[in-house]
C-alpha cells in the first residue's frame, strides 16, 4: 500500500492530535501516551494510556485507538489506516499494528527500553510476517520526549517529598 504521503505539516498536525490525548492521559495520572488512527485524512480513532484506572495491562494508547478505529469502520482490518503514536510502540502495541494490517506508523519519541519499531528491534518491518508497515520517527519528538520526561520528574519529586516527609513524622 503506503500510497499516502503526508505533508510535514499534516503530520505535525496528526501528531499534536495524539499529544492531546496524551494529556487526557496525564490529566489521569497515567503515563501521558496518546495515539490516533488516521484514514483518509480523517481522524476514526483515538486513545491515551488507561492502564492505572481500568488496572488493566493491554489498556496502551495505540490499542483502544486501534479498537475505536475499527468499531468506527466497522472492519478489523486498517489497511489504509495511518497510526500517530507519541511513543514508539511496545511488542504488543506493534502485534495490534501488524494484526490489523495499519499501512504506516508514525510515532515521535523513541523508546530505548521497551520500542519494537526500531530501538530494541523493528516488529513492524519484520519481512518474515505476513504484514509489514512503513515507520517514521520523529515527529514532533522534543514535544512528544518532553511530556514524558517532565511527568516522570514530577513522580520522583512527589516520592522525594513523601519520604522526607515520612521520615519526620
Amino acid at each position: 500500500m503506503r500510497s499516502v504521503k503526508f505533508t510535514q505539516e499534516e503530520k505535525e498536525y496528526f501528531m499534536r492530535e495524539a499529544l492531546l490525548e496524551a494529556k487526557k492521559a496525564e490529566i489521569m495520572g497515567e503515563v501521558p501516551i496518546g495515539a490516533v488512527v488516521v484514514l483518509d485524512g480523517e481522524i476514526v480513532g483515538r486513545g491515551h494510556n488507561v492502564r492505572e484506572f481500568s488496572q488493566d495491562a493491554t489498556t496502551h494508547a495505540e490499542i483502544i485507538a486501534i479498537q475505536e478505529a475499527n468499531r468506527n469502520v466497522k472492519s478489523w482490518r486498517l489497511e489504509k489506516a495511518q497510526l500517530f503514536v507519541t511513543l514508539e510502540p511496545c511488542p504488543m502495541c506493534c502485534g495490534g499494528i501488524l494484526l490489523s494490517r495499519i499501512d504506516q506508523v508514525f510515532y515521535g519519541a523513541k523508546d530505548p527500553k521497551g520500542g519494537t519499531a526500531g530501538s530494541l528491534m523493528n516488529l513492524l518491518q519484520d519481512m518474515r510476517f505476513n504484514h509489514s508497515c512503513y515507520v517514521e520517527t520523529g515527529i514532533l519528538e522534543e514535544e512528544c520526549g518532553s511530556i514524558l520526561t517532565n511527568f516522570f520528574r514530577e513522580i520522583r519529586k512527589k516520592q522525594k517529598e513523601a519520604k522526607k516527609a515520612s521520615i519526620f513524622n
